[in-house]
C-alpha cells in the first residue's frame, strides 16, 4: 500500500494552518481531540447528543464552541464524526449541510454488534462500516483514528521524522479529503499509512492486526496487509 516518504527530522510540529473543525460526538476520541486541535489553534465547534449546555467543563479547558449537532459542521473544512455506529442513523438529517464546499468528513467509528449496536443487517452482509456510515450521512467519509486509543491523541504525538513516530491507517475514496485528514493527523504528531478505499477499509476494523496498534508506519502497513476479511466470531452479531 503506498505511503507517503517519511520527512527529515524536525524541531517542532508540522502547522497547515488555522481551520474551522467540526466535532460532532465528545467522548474520549471527541474530547481529546477538541483539546489538542484547539491547543493548535483551529477553530471548533464541538456538540454532542446531551446539548451545549453539558460541555461547559470542555469549553472552559479548551476554549471550542459547544453547538447542537446540527450546527457543528457550519463552514468547517473537517468535520469529524465520533459517535456510535447505532446513532449514526439518529443524527440531525442534513447534518453537513452548510459545511464548506470541500468538506472532508472523518469517521472513527467501528461497528461493535454484541458489545453496542446490535446487529447492522447491511454491514453483516459485507458493507464496510465506514461506507455504511457515509450512506447514513448522505456524504463519503475517509476513516481514521477507529483503533486509536484515545490517550494516544494527547500523549504520542511526535514531530515528524521521530524514530518510531506512531502511525495511523486512513483510508478513503476522494484523494483530496484524504490528504486533508493526514496532514492534520500529522499536524497532532502521527504518521499515517494509506489504507487504500473505503472497500478496503475491512482491514481497520476490529479484531484486525492493525486495531489498537501502536507501530511505527512500517508496522501499520504489515499490519494492514495481514488483515483478513472475514470477523472474528467476537466481533459478529
Amino acid at each position: 500500500m503506498p505511503d507517503r516518504t517519511l520527512s527529515p527530522p524536525r524541531t517542532r510540529y508540522r502547522k497547515v494552518g488555522s481551520m474551522k473543525i467540526g466535532i460532532i460526538g465528545a467522548g474520549n476520541i471527541g474530547g481529546n481531540l477538541t483539546r489538542r486541535l484547539t491547543a493548535l489553534g483551529h477553530d471548533v465547534s464541538v456538540a454532542n447528543s446531551r446539548g451545549p449546555h453539558t460541555l461547559e467543563a470542555l469549553v472552559k479547558e479548551t476554549g471550542a464552541t459547544a453547538v447542537t449537532a446540527a450546527k457543528a459542521a457550519r463552514d468547517a473544512r473537517i468535520v469529524v464524526v465520533t459517535v456510535p455506529l447505532k446513532a449514526v442513523p439518529d443524527l440531525p438529517s442534513g447534518i453537513l449541510d452548510g459545511a464548506a464546499e470541500n468538506v472532508a468528513v472523518i469517521d472513527t467509528g467501528n461497528y461493535y454488534p454484541q458489545q453496542r449496536d446490535g446487529r447492522i443487517a447491511a454491514i453483516e452482509d459485507g458493507l464496510t462500516e465506514s461506507r455504511w456510515t457515509g450512506q447514513q450521512l448522505g456524504h463519503p467519509v475517509v476513516k481514521a483514528f477507529n483503533g486509536t486509543y484515545a490517550q494516544d491523541i494527547l500523549d504520542n504525538g511526535l514531530p515528524q521524522g521521530s524514530p518510531g513516530r506512531q502511525a495511523l491507517p486512513v483510508a478513503g475514496d476522494d484523494p483530496a479529503a484524504k490528504q486533508a485528514v493526514r496532514e492534520l493527523i500529522d499536524e497532532l504528531g502521527f504518521d499515517t499509512v494509506d489504507a487504500g478505499g473505503l472497500d478496503e477499509s475491512w482491514r481497520q476494523q476490529p479484531g484486525t492486526p492493525v486495531y489498537g496498534n501502536r507501530g511505527d508506519a512500517e508496522t501499520i502497513r504489515k499490519a494492514l496487509a495481514d488483515a483478513s476479511p472475514e470477523r472474528t466470531a467476537e466481533w459478529r452479531a
